[in-house]
């Protein structure tokens, strides 16, 4: 038994247009933008109240813009397997979080609780 939940809501920005898609996502959902380095600044405040969601915008090359998300749980290896028999397949392990593709070709992170409230809003697999 493990358990998961959304923790990252992560925007990919072009190198270039960082900083100004970090004043139009941190305008348009209401956050302020806190930096955190030169590569990576997060939105103050959870999306959905407690347990919810954190947005954080990524510096990447133009090439590589995307939005992609990020599965806390506290069992990276049983959420990682319970994923691949939905159909997502592996891409990379990084540390200690595993970059994953969805059926649908969008990419995603699973990674190891973390966060204080886990596991708020979190949903317990057997």
């Amino acid at each position: 038994m493990h358990r998961s939940r959304l923790t990252n809501l992560v925007i990919d920005c072009a190198e270039a247009d960082f900083e100004r898609g970090a004043a139009f996502w941190s305008a348009a959902l209401g956050k302020a933008l806190m930096p955190r380095d030169d590569r990576f600044a997060g939105l103050r405040g959870r999306v959905g109240g407690e347990g919810g969601a954190f947005v954080g915008l990524q510096r990447v090359p133009s090439s590589e813009r995307a939005i992609h998300l990020d599965i806390e749980t506290d069992d990276v290896e049983a959420e990682v397997a319970r994923l691949e028999a939905l159909g997502a397949r592996v891409k990379a392990r990084i540390r200690r979080h595993v970059v994953m593709e969805a059926p649908s070709g969008h990419a995603f992170c699973v990674v190891p609780a973390r966060r204080g409230d886990f596991p708020v809003g979190g949903v317990e697999w057997p």
